[in-house]
């Protein structure tokens, strides 16, 4: 194998993939970070998006101007499902709220199965053939992915570091208590945080379902890879879930030299036991689990 057939089949591949992966890792630091819980309803919040933005591909817009809109009714569901099952819940044991995000996972399943059916559904059918760039081979589809995950990532970014309420997400992730004496509003700062959450999943979801195909169970099937891009790369950093989410992208396309395609999974599943024995703070020196 040339290394430029290497690296077509194998290292973009894996970017593409790892960068969706880090999309959806971004939101769990933010809720890690911010919030201090895991959320296990975040990979059925990624496939209520990539639902929402089929339907409105469906209704006849085009899947990029979809997205937008699929990300905006994601933050509403975000907010509210905060506001009825975890809001009540904060002066309760950090695990209640863990276990009634599973049950919100198992909900959020159930309506996208009623409302649209278990079977597999796709954006377009047929062979696409990839375009070359460089000698690199890229399919649209990648190309405007790999885009997107970059505007998302540089804006979000700059939103943390330079604007009024990123500082107030950042003080509270910091120190609750010290940020909250300062004046920021905590109740605020957690709307906004979910806000950005549910519209992230939305986003992570879409270019999942856009690249491969979406059914019922895709957003369950890469939770483990996204909670290892964010472990990985340092829990309640943005950057790290970022290259927390390549490195697991580009380590299951390369799993395939040693072991079947279908254990590509089982690639994040021992990153992540890996990072937890050797370095509990991750790749970036983030917060402790």
């Amino acid at each position: 194998m040339s290394f430029m057939d290497f690296l077509n089949f194998h290292i973009v591949p894996g970017v593409v993939l790892g960068s969706i992966y880090a999309v959806g890792a971004i939101g769990i630091t933010l809720v890690f970070g911010i919030l201090r819980f895991s959320h296990f309803a975040h990979g059925d919040m990624a496939t209520l998006g990539a639902f929402v933005a089929l339907a409105l591909v469906t209704a006849g817009l085009t899947p990029w101007a979809a997205l937008p809109i699929a990300m905006a009714a994601v933050a509403v569901v975000a907010i509210v499902v905060d506001k009825l099952f975890y809001d009540y819940l904060k002066a309760r044991p950090k695990i209640m709220t863990v276990m009634a995000s599973l049950g919100v996972a198992l909900m959020l399943r159930a309506v996208v199965q009623v409302v649209f059916g278990v079977d597999p559904r796709t954006y377009a059918s047929g062979i696409v053939r990839p375009d070359e760039y460089f000698g690199i081979l890229l399919r649209d589809r990648e190309l405007y992915t790999l885009a997107a995950v970059v505007l998302i990532v540089v804006g979000l970014t700059l939103f943390l570091r330079h604007s009024r309420w990123g500082k107030a997400m950042r003080a509270m992730s910091d120190n609750p208590d010290l940020a909250r004496l300062s004046g920021v509003d905590n109740r605020k700062v957690t709307m906004l945080t979910w806000a950005i959450v549910g519209a992230l999943c939305a986003a992570s979801g879409f270019m999942l379902g856009i690249n491969n195909e979406l059914h019922s169970m895709m957003g369950w099937q890469v939770l483990l890879p996204m909670f290892a891009a964010a472990i990985l790369g340092g829990v309640g950093r943005v950057e790290g879930a970022v290259l927390g989410g390549l490195v697991v992208g580009i380590a299951e396309e390369m799993s395939i030299f040693v072991l079947p395609a279908q254990y590509k999974a089982a690639t994040a599943f021992a990153l992540l036991l890996l990072i937890l024995l050797v370095r509990p703070r991750g790749l970036l020196n983030g917060k402790v689990l």
